[in-house]
């Protein structure tokens, strides 16, 4: 055979099958495929399951749909559950066009909206996806895919939306397990990716198909996913590295949680360092709680010890979580003050002494509540002169504290919630003054509001002299109080043990210390009569 004729045979066989590749797309209906791959795809998922026309394109060996449609579980509601402007399935060519017989390779769903419901009862409307009868444990292909989707999570009422979610599962099975890579965008700019192994399919509930993965989620707003209230100020940022390995009901969640510009109540300011959690904890995906085992909190160089329980409700997520935090240094607490609505006065800072609390949280994530007991010990407030701030009450006592306040001792019961802060049975000694007792609250735009009453132990004015002082003072207002103009004696060596009462306002940063001048006329009086012969 000579080389011309061989290759006019060849030609005429290249042009015999692009002919061939030209026509079969006219010559074989695709459409008429549409109710095999309805029917197939409706008996595994257990759902109705809906495709538009379809057409078939041999360069990419596919079936292509107009559309897809996926029913929802009826008791949660009749619109879909899944739609999607398009889907390709890739099928083998040979067994389509020579025995037109539909072998499923992939699927690949394009821009699809994916709504995952959860009732009060704590089911998915998913949870139902694969466990009807029809469903067929032979269902299977290479690779599923949903490019740039968007999913809405949450109840009937509140729902949240997570944009450009992209989800590839390879060997796709009901009765095995399949890796899987997921991706989307979280409200407020944050990130999230899954990377792991899931299946084979609970086909008594879909929620509860074993997952082993690592989950990373990166610049999560905590105020526009709900667990935090945007309403009353609160903020921060989530940055999570964890592993999840569910099984048989319950899954196990280790990891290591960063919470940034962290605002707990209103009024305060972003903390400007970082909380570290590392974690571990339990989830019973029958009941719907969990328990947190011992973890680490970590702030600066300090750190505490978490352990507690919480409920994930339909709405929200309740917790109940203790705090310890053994003794840790108080300037390690400065940077996250301003998050809990602290601001310590401009040019004072936290130089020395230890911290100690023993805190309860409890309440729906987005409205936490905290009480318990805290304690500052052998604390030095660096740059901040006490007595120049107690003009007022110096007339009184002839108070000189020095440049810096040192507190021996300051305990407390603590309630925090977004509104503000409340302290009872505050309890402590100031060097240099003397035994201090009272109550107050921060509210939610720092505006201190406290009754306190110091004990003097010592000659405050730093000798014979502000003693002096003092009981001239007190005896001036004691004689105008009297109208007679008699002047009662009360020696300098009574000024150790007096009870000075004074009221706080002014804000956080700016407190203002005022004589209470009914608690202090009390005082005198109660004095002068116990002289009186």
């Amino acid at each position: 055979m000579s080389i011309s004729r061989t290759l006019r045979i060849s030609l005429t066989i290249g042009g015999v099958v692009v002919v061939l590749l030209a026509v079969t797309p006219f010559v074989i209906p695709a459409n008429q495929f549409r109710p095999a791959i309805e029917q197939k795809a409706s008996a595994a998922l257990g759902r109705k399951v809906g495709l538009g026309r379809l057409s078939l394109s041999l360069s990419s060996g596919s079936l292509s749909a107009e559309s897809l449609a996926v029913g929802d579980d009826p008791t949660f509601s009749t619109w879909p559950f899944l739609t999607a402007s398009g889907v390709t399935v890739r099928v083998e060519l040979v067994p389509l066009i020579v025995f037109r017989s539909l072998n499923v390779t992939g699927i690949t769903i394009e821009h699809p909206e994916v709504t995952l419901i959860r009732n009060s009862a704590g089911h998915w409307n998913f949870s139902s996806l694969g466990s009807f009868a029809g469903a067929s444990s032979a269902f299977s292909f290479k690779k599923l895919e949903l490019n740039d989707g968007r999913i809405l999570v949450g109840s009937k009422t509140q729902r949240r939306t997570y944009d450009r979610a992209n989800i590839t599962v390879w060997d796709v099975s009901l009765a095995s397990a399949s890796p899987v890579i997921a991706t989307a965008a979280l409200p407020g700019g944050g990130t999230f990716r899954l990377a792991g192994t899931i299946g084979p399919l609970n086909r008594s509930d879909a929620s509860l198909t074993p997952l082993d993965a690592t989950v990373a989620v990166g610049r999560l707003n905590l105020a526009s996913t709900g667990l935090l209230d945007p309403s009353a100020g609160l903020a921060g940022l989530l940055d999570l590295r964890a592993t999840i390995a569910s099984k048989h009901g319950e899954a196990e969640v280790a990891g290591s949680a960063t919470l940034s510009k962290v605002l707990l109540v209103a009024g305060g300011t972003p903390a400007s360092q970082p909380v570290v959690v590392e974690f571990n904890t339990k989830y019973d995906l029958n009941k719907h709680s969990g328990s947190l085992n011992p973890s680490t909190l970590k702030l600066a160089g300090a750190a505490a010890h978490l352990q507690g329980t919480y409920d994930v409700g339909e709405a929200h997520t309740v917790v109940n979580i203790k705090t310890a935090a053994a003794p840790m240094p108080a300037g390690d607490l400065e940077s996250f003050l301003p998050a809990v609505g602290i601001h310590l006065p401009k040019g004072a800072r936290l130089a020395a002494g230890m911290f100690v609390a023993n805190l309860n949280t409890v309440g729906a994530t987005n409205r936490l509540v905290t009480t318990g007991n805290v304690g500052l010990f052998n604390v030095r407030l660096s740059g901040f002169d006490l007595g120049a701030n107690m003009r007022a009450i110096s007339a009184f006592t002839g108070l000189n504290t020095g440049k810096d306040l040192d507190i021996e001792e300051m305990t407390t019961n603590l309630r925090m919630a977004p509104d503000g802060l409340r302290f009872d049975h505050l309890n402590g000694v100031v060097r240099s003054l003397g035994h201090v007792t009272g109550a107050g609250t921060i509210d939610a735009r720092n505006n201190l509001d406290f009754g306190m009453v110091v004990t003097l132990t010592s000659a405050p004015g730093g000798g014979v002299g502000g003693a002096v002082g003092t009981a001239g003072a007190l005896n001036e207002v004691l004689g105008m109080l009297t109208g007679d103009g008699a002047k009662s004696q009360i020696a300098k060596s009574q000024i150790t043990g007096q009870r000075i009462p004074f009221l706080v306002r002014g804000t956080t940063s700016d407190p203002r210390f005022i004589p209470d001048v009914s608690g202090l006329v009390i005082q005198m009086l109660k004095g002068s009569l116990s002289m009186k012969p």
